[in-house]
């Protein structure tokens, strides 16, 4: 997870425990319900995103795994992206193509 993921994380848990630190003080309902829904909006969709989206890997996925036609430059590194396909899973996986820019 990078920085910019573990802050989002860490101000999503702290947004969620002000809530409930508010609802349990007897605070107005409606007080506590924005920083509990924020914090759980937030914290659950960055843990989410970070599990959805893997990095790219650098090696070939091995045995079961067939190099489709798919190509393309990942946007945050400038590198070109080959896409592995198992069709015993359905699973797709990204592998960063070693030493060429797209």
């Amino acid at each position: 997870m990078n920085l910019g993921s573990r802050i989002a994380v860490a101000i999503g848990v702290v947004l969620l425990g002000a809530g409930v630190w508010l609802a349990a003080s007897g605070a107005v309902l409606p007080a506590a319900i924005g920083p509990i829904t924020m914090g759980l909006i937030l914290t659950i969709g960055v843990i989410y995103e970070r599990h959805r989206y893997k990095p790219l890997g650098e090696t070939n996925p091995g045995p079961g795994w067939e190099r489709t036609d798919e190509r393309f430059v990942d946007p945050e590194s400038g590198q070109l992206v080959t896409v592995y396909y198992n069709a015993a899973t359905g699973e797709r996986t990204y592998v960063r193509e070693r030493g060429l820019k797209g």
